[in-house]
């Protein structure tokens, strides 16, 4: 404690009718400032690295032993998981061995036969382990891999079929997508989220792509079983921007203005601000007693 899996957090969102945030974070300083903001506040977190966002570091363990200390000198008191997000086979097999307290498997491209095999011996490794899965039926997009301007919407039984493996959390598409949402974005499928919701009534749901979501969509989600809400893009979108405002502002012309130190808070505070609205939206805060 307070590193955690995700099991005991997501429930509890699940009882209290909130949601948890999932964080992507791409280095220390940002894993900081979202973990800080987190304690300050009273809410629970999950620290999560993309598969892609692993090449900052120097693999799973080094990124378990940067939260790890960041917790640990930081004297952090609320429920800290540390999560891999959009997960191959491997790379999941390599989270579990080293640290993470969750993993999120995705093998959503793959044949659903092939899907529900891989991820029958991942729960397997993880529960022996203490370790939280979960898993994606349905395609959420970006528009970076794909022009549509909406998600594969999940298939109820395929939401079944993965929720028979024994995953803790599932993450359903339902239209949404990573990134930037376009203007001509359609919105979230309610209809199947109540679905799904129906279907796996005790089964936490998740909420990938939730950068840019309305306010009312997110809170009508909450309502249909989403517990955990994963945001990135919002998270480096306000960091660029506070970068950008000094940059512009000229201060780097002027005497060590050109050292990092002197910018890097001032996108570190946009992003502080951005976790601390998610988690009001959310309604996680002072949900840690």
């Amino acid at each position: 404690m307070p590193i955690v899996n995700m099991k005991q957090m997501l429930k509890h969102a699940q009882l209290g009718k909130y949601a948890v945030l999932h964080a992507n974070v791409i280095n220390y300083d940002m894993a900081k400032t979202v973990i800080v903001a987190a304690n300050d506040t009273s809410s629970p977190i999950i620290i999560a690295v993309s598969q892609k966002a692993l090449k900052s570091f120097s693999g799973t363990k080094d990124f378990v032993n940067m939260v790890k200390s960041i917790v640990t000198y930081g004297k952090i008191k609320v429920p800290v998981a540390i999560h891999l997000d959009h997960g191959e086979y491997e790379t999941v097999l390599s989270a579990i061995k080293n640290g993470f307290t969750s993993v999120m498997y995705d093998g959503s491209k793959l044949p659903l036969s092939q899907n529900l095999r891989n991820t029958k011996t991942i729960v397997a490794l993880a529960k022996k382990h203490n370790i939280t899965v979960e898993c994606e039926v349905g395609t959420v997009l970006g528009k970076a891999e794909d022009k549509e301007t909406n998600g594969q919407l999940a298939s109820i039984q395929e939401c079944k079929d993965l929720a028979a493996t024994g995953i803790d959390a599932l993450a359903a598409g339902i239209g949404n997508l990573h990134g930037n949402y376009p203007k001509d974005w359609k919105g979230l499928d309610f209809q199947r989220l109540k679905e799904i919701h129906t279907a796996l009534s005790n089964m936490p749901l998740v909420l990938h792509g939730g950068s840019g979501i309305p306010l009312a969509q997110i809170k009508k989600a909450i309502q249909l079983g989403i517990c955990k809400f994963n945001v990135g893009t919002e998270l480096l979108t306000a960091f660029t921007e506070g970068l950008v405002d000094y940059f512009r502002s000229g201060k780097y012309k002027e005497k060590h203005g050109y050292d990092p130190r002197n910018y890097f808070p001032l996108g570190l505070q946009k992003t502080r601000v951005v976790v601390i609205e998610k988690l009001k939206i959310l309604g996680s805060i002072g949900m840690v007693k």
